[in-house]
């Protein structure tokens, strides 16, 4: 088959397309034919060589797809070969074939092409897991997202708003905050003029925000943290900022406030299928609805990652960026 690659760690000149040996479904695993792959900022990390996949996962870039079932692995039932479907991976995605355990392999939801399909899983399954599941936003509180315009942003304010939150979010161009605000946000900030911190307690009275979900990592700690509210949850799941910062332990302590870290791709197949499933059942019907829509920047052919990753890494595009086949 053929995949995108990288032969050594770098910039991304170093991906090419390659004939790879076609993957084999195990026991528990379902074969797919990849329609389209979507990218991810942990890719650009991969390829960097600082974001190596997991113990027996696939080398090849990719942590979510689109396509139809091409065969089953031993054990499998549930899924028929044809069947449309997306997957979250833990990698493998840039390619024409790839095999996944058979719990993280989704339906396309209803009114979104097969295409549309790939901006979903990685997404969803973040948000989803990290907003509601961990960070358990009620439909009575507020929440703060940074980057409202990227994948996970866009997808965030959305399903926040659709399920009856009041949502903040940060952007840094006047076309970025637009999009912002025509998918939900109710106070959208300009990051680059204002302070985030500052605007969150006017617009709250000073009480702040319940739930922060959080891409910066160091650069943004102490802002965060004055920005919740009492018996606020801070859920950091990226690391743009900075890996080290100074923790004001007696503000967080005053608040009563919690600092979650997370990551979605090293889980075990049960965790990500436990998310997977629940992702099905409480925002499937809400994407069906028309309430969330896949906000997709581009769709680029597989023969060009290497733009689509220099595209990704520039911080111009809006939403996501995905590769078709």
């Amino acid at each position: 088959m053929r995949a995108v690659v990288a032969a050594e760690p770098g910039g991304p000149e170093v991906l090419s397309l390659s004939t790879v040996t076609d993957p084999v479904p195990a026991a528990g695993e379902v074969l797919i034919r990849v329609a389209a792959a979507g990218l991810n900022r942990a890719d650009l990390l991969q390829r960097q060589g600082h974001y190596p996949p997991p113990p027996g996962a696939s080398d090849i870039l990719g942590m979510e797809v689109s396509g139809t079932v091409a065969a089953l692995g031993p054990d499998v039932t549930g899924w028929q070969v044809g069947d449309e479907v997306c997957a979250l991976l833990a990698g493998g995605g840039y390619a024409e074939l790839v095999a996944v355990p058979a719990g993280q392999v989704m339906p396309v939801p209803a009114g979104v092409s097969l295409v549309e399909a790939a901006a979903l899983p990685e997404v969803a399954c973040t948000v989803w897991s990290n907003v509601f599941m961990v960070g358990a936003l009620q439909t009575t509180e507020s929440f703060l997202v940074h980057g409202g315009a990227g994948g996970i942003g866009s997808f965030a304010i959305q399903l926040a708003h659709a399920l009856g939150s009041r949502v903040f979010t940060t952007a840094g161009t006047p076309e970025k905050r637009a999009l912002c605000s025509a998918l939900g946000a109710d106070v959208v900030i300009d990051y680059r003029e204002e302070s985030f911190a500052d605007v969150v307690a006017d617009q709250t009275e000073g009480r702040g925000v319940d739930v922060i979900l959080d891409n910066m990592g160091a650069k943004y700690l102490a802002a965060n943290v004055e920005a919740l509210a009492d018996q606020g949850r801070l859920v950091i799941i990226g690391l743009q900022g900075g890996t080290r910062a100074e923790l004001d332990i007696n503000a967080l302590m005053r608040k009563r406030g919690a600092i979650i870290g997370t990551t979605l791709r090293t889980r075990s197949v049960a965790g990500k299928s436990a998310i997977c499933a629940s992702v099905v059942e409480h925002v499937w019907p809400l994407v069906a609805s028309g309430a969330i829509k896949p906000v997709i920047d581009a769709v680029l052919p597989l023969d060009q990652a290497v733009e689509a990753h220099r595209r990704m890494q520039a911080g111009e595009h809006s939403g996501k960026l995905l590769l078709a086949l």
